[in-house]
């Protein structure tokens, strides 16, 4: 090629207008909000010197100027590309809030639909970092047709790839509902914002003063309303934890997930556990200490830590292979299947069955939670929620009662009858209809009532009730458990239990899907 040629200038000219896009003015601007530029987004997410860049010179669609000027910029404000993430090959596309305020238009659009599609042709997860205006206002109903586009292509790649969205900025209107249909979200904290209204148009409507903090900050969505799962303080500390993340996920559906040298620092007997459960059943303590005593060192990764906090999920290692944990905490609640916990048991359970990841559940639960709010709310319908993703799911699935089993919770939380591989429970489980208080108070009630010493003899009838109905031995001998187990054993158990089922496979009928209780 002669390089001194007409068409390398050019080749040289565009390059260097590119370059010229991304002044260091616009990167400041990024920088005193908080915030990094696309682009070293993309740099400190993929392995260094892996990320290929695709339609980046690609400008966006002719509009007519009476409607506004659209810059002629290349790449129409989203940076799309593939490349490698802890040596594995991810696709990814970052909104560039610095050209049109990362507002997509019909271009942008189709960059962002085409890598979708490339990522499931190749069966690898796709990250969608979003930081955005929202809709192109001048190019109307084709930007709006753009977002049917790039919901279809989540629709139809769910279940098949780990589909994870990350909020660097504003999300508004029509387009959030891209990061709610993947599998996760991160945020943010101060700087990312996810509302279908704004709060200009709260006021409007509602009379009502908000900020955009308050509105859709990331700890609403965390704590509140659950579409976030993980957040972060800044934008650094969010894409070193998705990385992260990664590595428990496979690539794809047919893929398991990715497994780590067992470094052998972790025993199998753990005489710690023995002393986590208070002798009192009252008294509560943290489901999380158990978990960092079963699973490998430092390898548990919470989800949605700070929403439905009754409800503890997340992803650890045992012996280097991912698994997935559902476990309830005694500390918030009592451990108490609520509407958001089952809502946030349900879509964790899916996602694991979808992605091959084996399903360890830690039972301690005294029940459903009563009231008023709970019933007309629908506590029937989402409590189903969670009952039909286990029954659903395929994966391997282990259950630990480590104290209250009761009523139906005790059948949601994965028992046997409901399709549980196994099922292990401590000296300390309580495994009854209801726990014994109520039952006493209800099958004794006569006797209570005329008692001169009501008190005591309920005391005596609480205790008969735990050693004849309530104790695990009962349910051991009658074969509603497996085996009722040692607590310092209990990582030694579940390996062998997981290694058994490592060959699981369940024909599932045929049809076109269930129709779960939405």
């Amino acid at each position: 090629m002669d390089l001194s040629g007409k068409s390398y200038k050019a080749f040289i000219e565009r390059q260097e207008a590119l370059k010229k896009q991304y002044s260091p003015k616009q990167a400041e601007k990024q920088h005193s909000k908080g915030k990094l530029t696309a682009h070293e987004r993309i740099s400190l997410l993929f392995d260094s010197g892996t990320f290929e860049e695709i339609y980046t010179y690609v400008t966006p669609a002719d509009q007519p100027v009476e409607f506004g000027k659209v810059e002629r910029t290349f790449g129409d404000g989203v940076i799309v590309g593939h490349g490698k993430v802890n040596g594995r090959l991810v696709f990814a596309y970052a909104q560039d809030f610095t050209i049109m305020g990362g507002s997509l238009g019909v271009v942008h659009a189709k960059k962002i639909a085409k890598i979708q599609e490339m990522a499931l042709k190749m069966g690898s997860p796709i990250i969608g970092i979003m930081d955005s205006g929202g809709a192109r206002i001048q190019e109307g109903v084709a930007s709006l047709s753009g977002y049917a586009t790039i919901f279809h292509n989540i629709i139809h790649s769910s279940g098949i790839i780990p589909q994870i969205s990350v909020i660097m900025g504003p999300a508004a209107g029509g387009a959030v509902y891209s990061p709610a249909l993947t599998d996760f979200v991160f945020m943010v904290n101060h700087t990312s914002y996810m509302f279908v209204t704004g709060p200009n148009v709260v006021k409007e409507v509602l009379n009502e003063d908000v900020t955009f903090e308050q509105l859709g900050g990331a700890e609403i969505h965390a704590s509140k309303s659950g579409v976030a799962h993980m957040i972060y303080d800044d934008e650094e500390n969010t894409i070193l934890a998705l990385k992260k993340f990664l590595s428990y996920l496979p690539s794809n559906n047919v893929e398991n997930p990715p497994v780590m040298a067992d470094d052998g620092s972790c025993s199998d007997i753990n005489e710690k556990l023995r002393d986590i459960v208070p002798d009192d059943p009252n008294k509560a303590y943290d489901v999380k200490d158990v978990i960092n005593n079963i699973v490998d060192r430092n390898s548990f990764f919470e989800t949605a830590e700070l929403f439905a906090q009754s409800l503890v999920t997340g992803f650890a290692k045992l012996k280097g292979k991912t698994i997935g944990i559902v476990a309830n905490q005694p500390k918030v609640l009592a451990g108490v299947l609520d509407i958001d916990s089952s809502t946030k048991g349900a879509r964790f359970i899916r996602f694991c069955d979808a992605f091959n990841i084996p399903i360890l559940t830690l039972e301690d639960v005294p029940g459903f939670l009563p009231g008023v709010d709970q019933e007309h709310s629908g506590i029937i319908r989402h409590g189903a929620k969670m009952l039909f993703a286990y029954a659903e799911a395929t994966v391997p699935k282990i259950t630990v009662i480590l104290r209250k089993a009761y009523g139906g919770a005790f059948i949601v939380m994965n028992s046997k009858n409901l399709g549980g591989d196994f099922s292990f429970a401590w000296p300390s489980a309580e495994i009854a209809v209801m726990g014994p208080d109520g039952a006493v108070a209800i099958l004794y009630r006569k006797e209570l009532a005329v008692s001169k010493n009501p008190a005591e003899l309920k005391k005596q009838l609480v205790k008969k009730y735990r050693d004849k109905i309530a104790n695990p031995f009962i349910a051991d001998e009658s074969g509603y458990i497996d085996e009722v187990i040692d607590p310092a054993v209990t990582r030694k158990k579940i390996v062998s239990a997981f290694n058994a089922l490592s060959n699981k496979w369940v024909k599932v009928p045929s049809r076109k899907h269930g129709n779960m209780p939405l």
